[in-house]
């Protein structure tokens, strides 16, 4: 976590230069009449309190704020977006008494921030997040520990409360880790498929998928987790549009019930590293490009026969089918190559991790 710790006093500034020290990727931020007041490293900064946070807003994961709660609640209120969306901010009084956990404790890392302050200053963290407080594992934690992607965010709220008030939950997650997570803890029942789960007497529902679910199905209780587990093997002639793909990938992960949150990246040959159409449909969805060597492609052995179309062009016995099994490390094909258009499409599923 890139982080920021920003302190007033002289005490803050001791207590900010060992925090600096010990916490990876941290930079202190100090106004210019504390700067003799530490050893180590730091940044001096000559804009207002006010300034300086709102700029290390956007450039930082977390902030860790040596100074009053008050202060930093009146600093940060014009700049909160969301809890998907703002970084984690920690408050510590420069007697090094507590660490506060003010915002972002779950996605963006504030509680175990706050721990590892109070460790390094031998403080008291402050936890006030409810599922903590009462000993239990969040849905939203979960989601983030495993790089899972939360289809409607406001259900996680509902699903925490439900789990708080002992409700009966209902899960279906065929890699095992929310069971692992709770450990026994919480009324839940995990079930092997969508439909025992929901004709189970469940209050809730968490279903753990890549497959696009029913809207009949969804509702304000059921929690949708989406793994990131799926590869897109794209082949595409030069010139392609960013559309062309976009509409080639949508449409046939609609066939397969596959959802394209659930997508970790896309793989494709060397040849079409630089292929505008490609990299503006992988931005445009935040996805990244995993290009492969001509050797490498024709190193696998794919289901379908050998294309002399990527032969002539890229020297490969194919593209699509070949990227998307290296990519997924020993996965398997859920969708054969397709062929629209100027795209060929393949769709691998990652088993590992």
């Amino acid at each position: 976590m890139k982080t920021a710790i920003i302190a007033i006093t002289g005490n803050g500034a001791r207590l900010g230069a060992r925090l600096a020290e010990a916490l990876p990727d941290a930079l202190l931020h100090l106004p210019p009449k504390l700067a003799d007041q530490v050893d180590s490293s730091c940044s001096v900064f000559q804009e207002c309190l006010k300034e300086l946070v709102t700029r290390l807003w956007r450039e930082y994961d977390g902030l860790v704020c040596i100074m009053a709660t008050g202060i930093v609640v009146r600093l940060i209120a014009p700049l909160l977006e969301g809890k998907d969306r703002d970084p984690a901010v920690v408050v510590m009084d420069d007697a090094a008494r507590f660490a506060v956990s003010l915002l972002s404790g779950h996605l963006g890392g504030a509680n175990q921030l706050a721990e590892r302050c109070a460790r390094l200053a031998d403080a008291t963290p402050v936890i006030t997040t409810a599922t903590d407080a009462n000993g239990l594992p969040s849905f939203d934690t979960i989601a983030k520990e495993h790089g899972w992607v939360i289809e409607e965010l406001s259900r996680v709220k509902v699903l925490n409360s439900l789990l708080l008030e002992n409700r009966h939950i209902a899960v279906v997650d065929p890699t095992g880790r929310v069971e692992q997570s709770f450990c026994g803890r919480g009324r839940l029942t995990f079930h092997t498929d969508f439909n025992s789960a929901l004709r189970s007497s469940a209050q809730g529902f968490l279903f753990v998928t890549n497959r696009s679910l029913p809207p009949r199905i969804l509702s304000p209780e059921l929690l949708v987790l989406r793994p990131r587990n799926l590869v897109l093997g794209i082949g595409c002639n030069s010139g392609t549009s960013a559309e062309e793909i976009e509409e080639v990938v949508i449409a046939n992960l609609k066939r397969q019930f596959l959802s394209l949150k659930s997508v970790r990246c896309i793989a494709t040959a060397s040849a079409k590293q630089g292929e505008p159409g490609l990299l503006a449909f992988a931005e445009r969805h935040s996805l990244p490009v995993v290009c492969y060597e001509s050797s490498e492609l024709n190193s696998v052995t794919p289901p379908s026969p050998p294309s002399r179309h990527a032969m002539d062009a890229v020297g490969a016995v194919g593209v699509a089918e070949p990227a998307a099994l290296l990519a997924s490390d020993g996965g398997s094909l859920l969708l054969k190559k397709v062929k629209s258009g100027n795209v060929t499409l393949a769709v691998a599923e990652i088993i590992k991790g």
